[in-house]
């Protein structure tokens, strides 16, 4: 069975830092591209961040480029995103998601697997 599991999530202060994991199973890790996305309260899912299948292209939504990381180990089968200076508004849940093709695209319907998130809570 294919199983995305998140972890890193939590709560942490304004201008903080977290390091999200995206651990994998059942499926071929490095003929996915990989993306994070996020949904706040009330809001409906925004794609974050993405990389392909070999690590080597990255993608960021504008406004988080300078602020988030994305890498992958295609030996543990994992996807990671390194967040910092942290602020209210990325309060939300973090999904990580695999697409059966190696290229990154900014649409969540686009993704076949899905994680069940985490929760990162920026509050002081």
């Amino acid at each position: 069975d294919v199983e995305l599991v998140e972890s890193g999530g939590g709560l942490v202060q304004p201008g903080g830092s977290l390091r999200l994991s995206c651990t994998t199973s059942g499926f071929i890790f490095g003929h996915y591209a990989m993306s994070w996305v996020r949904q706040a309260p009330g809001n409906g899912l925004e794609w974050v961040s993405g990389i392909d299948e070999t690590g080597t292209i990255t993608s960021y939504t504008h406004t988080l480029k300078d602020h988030f990381t994305i890498s992958r180990d295609n030996a543990k089968n994992t996807v990671y995103l390194q967040m910092n200076t942290l602020k209210p508004e990325d309060t939300a849940v973090y999904y990580c998601a695999a697409r059966r093709f190696p290229v990154v695209v900014d649409l969540p319907s686009e993704y076949d697997y899905w994680g069940q998130g985490t929760q990162v809570t920026v509050s002081s």
